[in-house]
């Protein structure tokens, strides 16, 4: 056998196989068993396993039917069938004239909506909101998000070759230009105006849970970054009055921040300030918050971003880092499949656990990483960090 030498390819070289342990083997000894076609024939049948069949059964088959489902969801919202009902229950007849649509469709649709608890039947054959239809009603975001989602389901027709990176350029990359362009900060305003616009929906929807766990009556001054046309900032500073704030994002975003704020009575209290994160942030603000900008990019640029907030915040203030999040409990496939998939289709970022975001903080400077509980934690989680109070203030400009 030949002797290995000093410069010998040690990574060709396959690690040594571990012994299963128990719960491994107990596993694969319950996986053969359960992909046994007579044995889920079996449990089907057998009084105390039956639940346990039939569940899984049903969590199998709504996978499969899921795209089926969102496309439900879809037809509703873009044929405003929630906003029909709001005033009161309507029969098939009607709403097929109103939507434009055969009667039989008409039906169709109102029978798969309430499938999905988005309607309820009535006795007398009328259709009315059920609660999940009438949440969409007050959350005009999420309407937007569902019809958004076209672009996304586009780009996961093939979702194997997204994987390999073999689809070529997708919607989402088109749709979200920043996120692989070269300089950013050159972009046109027609690059960045549909997107911002969505942004300010969706931020609106998850201002007040943020407000609510970290309430910024102790700050004077908060630096928004990638604040889009302002949704966040707004709430923040309708609810504290004593606070001062400065918007940073792209140079035509930060314009349409700057024109909101002033159709909102809020210049005098807010600036917006354009540019790019890479040439140094606004200095001197005491809470800087970056709500759902993180995820949007790759590790480096992600780490970046926080070391460039750090460098801004003044000594003892504090960072505060909101959006959904990767292995959030009971909402696993929130960050992990849904933001994951996104992510990937639009082509920069990743969702990242709580951990992986506080190891981040940590190597930006950040001390006293902690999260703030939020009253929806599947729409947004929030970590606190804070800028140790004995290092130098920063004098960097943009």
């Amino acid at each position: 056998m030949a002797r290995a030498t000093p410069d010998a390819d040690l990574s060709a070289v396959p690690p040594p196989r571990r012994a299963a342990g128990w719960r491994e083997r107990w596993l694969a000894f319950r996986h053969r068993l359960v992909a046994r076609p007579a044995f889920q024939r079996w449990a089907a049948g057998f009084p105390l396993t039956r639940p346990v069949a039939q569940r899984n059964a049903r969590a199998l088959f709504d996978l499969c039917a899921g795209f089926v489902y969102a496309q439900v969801l879809f037809a509703c919202v873009r044929l405003d069938l929630f906003r029909m009902l709001a005033d009161g229950p309507l029969p098939p007849e009607t709403v097929a004239g109103r939507a434009g649509l055969p009667p039989d469709s008409a039906r169709l649709l109102l029978r798969a909506a309430a499938s999905l608890d988005l309607l309820t039947p009535l006795p007398d054959g009328r259709y009315a909101l059920a609660d999940l239809g009438a949440a969409l009603l007050g959350n005009p975001g999420v309407a937007a998000m569902i019809t958004h989602h076209a672009m996304l389901y586009d780009d996961l027709r093939d979702p194997v070759a997204l994987l390999r990176r073999e689809g070529g350029p997708t919607r989402l990359a088109a749709y979200w230009g920043y996120a692989g362009a070269a300089d950013p900060a050159g972009l046109p305003e027609e690059a960045t105006g549909p997107y911002s616009a969505l942004m300010g929906t969706s931020q609106a929807l998850i201002a007040g849970d943020i407000l609510d766990a970290w309430p910024l009556a102790r700050h004077r001054r908060l630096l928004d970054i990638g604040g889009g046309e302002g949704a966040f900032a707004i709430a923040a500073l309708r609810r504290h009055p004593q606070l001062r704030l400065t918007l940073f994002d792209l140079p035509p975003v930060a314009a349409r921040a700057r024109a909101r704020f002033a159709a909102e009575g809020l210049a005098e209290r807010a600036e917006a300030v354009g540019g790019s994160f890479h040439a140094g942030l606004p200095p001197g603000a005491d809470a800087v918050s970056l709500v759902r900008v993180v995820h949007d990019h790759d590790d480096a640029p992600a780490l970046a971003l926080l070391s460039a907030a750090h460098a801004a915040l003044a000594p003892g203030g504090t960072l505060l880092l909101a959006e959904p999040m990767a292995g959030t409990p009971g909402a696993e496939p929130v960050g992990d499949a849904y933001f994951g998939f996104y992510l990937l289709a639009m082509g920069s970022g990743r969702p990242r656990t709580a951990a992986d975001l506080a190891g981040m903080l940590a190597r930006a400077g950040f001390s006293a990483v902690r999260e703030v509980p939020t009253r929806r934690p599947m729409l947004t989680r929030l970590l606190v960090a804070e800028r140790p109070p004995g290092q130098r203030v920063s004098h960097q400009h943009v």
